[in-house]
């Protein structure tokens, strides 16, 4: 058996909170031999082909990187194998054909942004604010057929202040699963990792032993999901506006234009205007109508214009 140091080690990526993993690994002195992430894409004002976050830091510390098209390109494959890789690691990436998670002998491990089996899909970290968690949490696991249901290796949970946003949330949670990972690794290399089997129902497991009574979901989150529905209460619409802050971020309209919404603060009280109707005093304040209360928005960016506080954005747009 190998020490963890030695373990030959794949890893897959793309996206910044990958990166924090990455990192992690390569402080600790982990041997990457390879680094898969997406392929370049175009993007920005002049289209010119973007790297990946997790290319970017690879290239930095020398790292050899894989992009392929096509995770079933039987010359990927043979790349793939040639690396020997011991474990594989994936942080936010895509979903893995068999031939590819299944090549290494001590399989390959994802980190998930939830504690397992909840929040199951694309995105844990803006479901869990969306629906008013008080608590989250990172899990490694082993990748099989189903997505996300795989055994569990280790989890760690935290809670979600009231007032934290999904960025906030993620942030938090990167450093977090980082260390998760090197834990697991670690473990998994002197075989004192116990693997936990999922259910529906619950699942055993030290940092994680509640009954569940209904799984939650977390998939991809769409355009229509991002637009305020106002006759929701203000928690509702306050938790759908912080949990789909930065990225996408909830919107309504305003003047006929899209109106983004970043930050917000919630007033209970009986309003007196309809759901969606909204007042200001044209200086400080702007808020709209829920069924029970209004929502007051702090920080916001209405198209085409750069996102501001909402002091800034009064001063320069009339609101009619």
């Amino acid at each position: 058996m190998k020490n963890w140091n030695e373990l030959r080690i794949v890893f897959m990526g793309t996206p910044e909170f990958a990166v924090a993993s990455l990192d992690k690994l390569v402080q600790a002195g982990c041997n990457i031999v390879g680094v898969i992430t997406a392929p370049d894409k175009p993007g920005g004002r002049g289209m010119d082909l973007q790297q990946s976050d997790v290319k970017k830091y690879a290239i930095q510390k020398g790292l050899t990187i894989l992009q392929p098209e096509k995770l079933k390109n039987p010359a990927f494959i043979e790349q793939l194998k040639a690396l020997q890789a011991d474990v594989q690691i994936v942080v936010a990436f895509r979903m893995l054909p068999e031939i590819v998670w299944d090549m290494p002998p001590m399989g390959t491990i994802n980190v998930h942004g939830s504690l397992l089996p909840q929040y199951r899909g694309a995105a844990p970290i803006n479901w869990a604010v969306i629906n008013g968690e008080k608590e989250t949490g990172v899990t490694t696991f082993k990748l099989q057929h189903q997505i996300d249901t795989g055994n569990i290796l280790l989890q760690q949970s935290f809670a979600i202040a009231e007032d934290e946003t999904a960025g906030e949330v993620h942030d938090q949670m990167k450093i977090m699963g980082a260390d998760l990972l090197l834990k697991t690794l670690q473990q998994l290399a002197d075989g004192t990792i116990q693997e936990t089997i999922q259910t529906n129902t619950g699942v055993n497991h030290t940092d994680y032993n509640t009954q569940i009574k209904e799984l939650k979901h977390a998939p991809k989150i769409f355009t229509e999901t991002c637009n305020i529905d106002w006759a929701k209460s203000v928690q509702e619409v306050y938790n759908l506006i912080r949990g789909l802050s930065p990225h996408p971020a909830a919107f309504t309209f305003l003047n006929g234009k899209k109106l983004k919404l970043f930050k917000a603060e919630k007033i209970l009280t009986t309003p007196a205007l309809a759901p969606g109707e909204f007042e200001t005093d044209q200086k400080t304040f702007l808020q709209f109508a829920c069924t029970d209360g209004y929502i007051s928005i702090k920080e916001l960016q209405l198209e085409g214009k750069k996102k501001m506080i909402i002091a800034d954005f009064l001063r320069g747009f009339r609101v009619r």
